[in-house]
């Protein structure tokens, strides 16, 4: 009888320890692009190879591990146009376009890899230029997937391309993850695991004295 128990408590933790399992999040890997409106970073809606800054336009890259453009990391550093491209003179049949490249943080790069410090670049390209002709004048080797995906500035990373990371790689900081949970108490699962052991409990015990 006791055996039969025991049983059926370990059938029933089986859908609580498989439902701990499957709560992970995953994220991607990527450069995002960015154009600064004002004095913020906004996600630019159309990729680099599509957009065509103008003259004093502030465009930036960052890499980072994220799971969608709300959750992407913005560049860091300063992004102001007259500091970045006060060297730069303008020129007729030219544009100057600010590129602020932010290469990330070590928990976002890939295995084995060191991103290099950040960097700012003035680029002086045809007023006719995209973004990612102004970005290769002034950050090769750049290099791009099948579809056309930025998968590297300056050579970094050397290998990937939006892969997906689980978050897990990846862990927040510690303030963050040590955040004390308003509701206290138990969890939701284990009192679902104290509840099954009642009832398997009672059943046992009125099973038993039925035989008796």
């Amino acid at each position: 009888m006791i055996r039969r128990v025991t049983v059926l408590f370990l059938a029933a933790l089986l859908p609580l320890s498989a439902g701990a399992g499957q709560a992970q999040a995953a994220g991607y890997r990527y450069w995002a692009f960015w154009e600064r409106d004002g004095t913020a970073w906004t996600y630019a809606n159309q990729g680099p190879s599509l957009a065509r800054p103008a003259d004093g336009d502030v465009h930036g890259f960052r890499f980072s591990v994220s799971e969608d453009s709300a959750d992407a990391a913005k560049p860091r550093g300063a992004a102001d146009f007259g500091a970045i491209c006060a060297k730069t003179p303008a020129a007729d049949g030219t544009k100057r376009v600010a590129l602020v490249i932010d290469f990330g943080t070590p928990a976002d790069a890939p295995s084995g890899e060191t991103p290099p410090a950040g960097r700012t670049a003035c680029a002086q390209v045809p007023e006719d230029a995209t973004t990612a002709e102004a970005l290769a004048s002034v950050a090769e080797p750049l290099r791009y997937d099948t579809n056309a995906l930025l998968c590297a500035i300056a050579g970094y990373p050397k290998k990937g391309c939006g892969e997906q990371v689980s978050t897990d790689q990846n862990p927040a900081p510690a303030e963050e993850e040590s955040e004390p949970d308003d509701s206290s108490g138990p969890s939701v699962g284990l009192l679902a695991g104290i509840a099954a052991v009642a009832l398997l409990g009672a059943a046992a015990v009125w099973q038993t004295r039925r035989r008796g």
